[in-house]
């Protein structure tokens, strides 16, 4: 049984009142989002649009298997670092920089993406939902140096209008820049 399965299995023992079930899992909070793969296409697309050197740094929030950062090292030279609060998530993530060599341009963090410090990032990456989005906008806004793009793969941002925007297959990819504060 997948840990998230037996996280949500727990829960639910828990929750009818189960006597007895006490486990570290049960204060872990659950993912804001299941993990869907990018295909490979999208993920340069989203890169190339976010116009990714070397010298950023893309952090990948909810980075699943980890290959938005490590695409992002391989091909473009940029460091990276993925959050994601699902442990099996990190651990396919390390071994997908062990096997592509660039560990060391990435780092991948096992962590609640709503409570890590991301001001170091100079591209986000998400592909979350747009409800998750509008949650994570404030600490983008707070956290974020202006002139940090975003990039998004199907979900937008609500009333704060993209850059620029591409299609990749049947889904769009939205760009934003965070602007200078007041």
């Amino acid at each position: 049984m997948r840990r998230r399965q037996f996280v949500t299995a727990l829960g639910m023992l828990s929750g009818a009142g189960i006597a007895g079930v006490s486990c570290d899992l049960l204060a872990r909070r659950t993912p804001d989002v299941i993990f869907v793969p990018t295909a490979f296409e999208t993920v340069v697309t989203m890169l190339k649009l976010a116009e990714v050197t070397r010298d950023d740094i893309v952090y990948d929030l909810g980075c699943g298997d980890g290959r938005f950062v490590v695409t992002a090292a391989k091909q473009f030279g940029a460091r990276g670092v993925g959050i994601d609060i699902d442990p099996q998530c990190i651990r396919d993530a390390r071994q997908l920089a062990a096997r592509t060599g660039t560990e060391d341009k990435v780092r991948f963090i096992e962590g609640d993406m709503f409570e890590s410090d991301i001001s170091e990032a100079t591209v986000v990456t998400l592909y979350l939902l747009t409800q998750v989005n509008l949650k994570l906008r404030p600490k983008l806004m707070r956290e974020l140096n202006p002139g940090t793009r975003v990039v998004s793969h199907a979900f937008d941002m609500g009333d704060w209008p993209p850059e620029k925007t591409g299609d990749v297959g049947s889904s769009l990819i939205y760009l934003w820049r965070i602007p200078p504060r007041p």
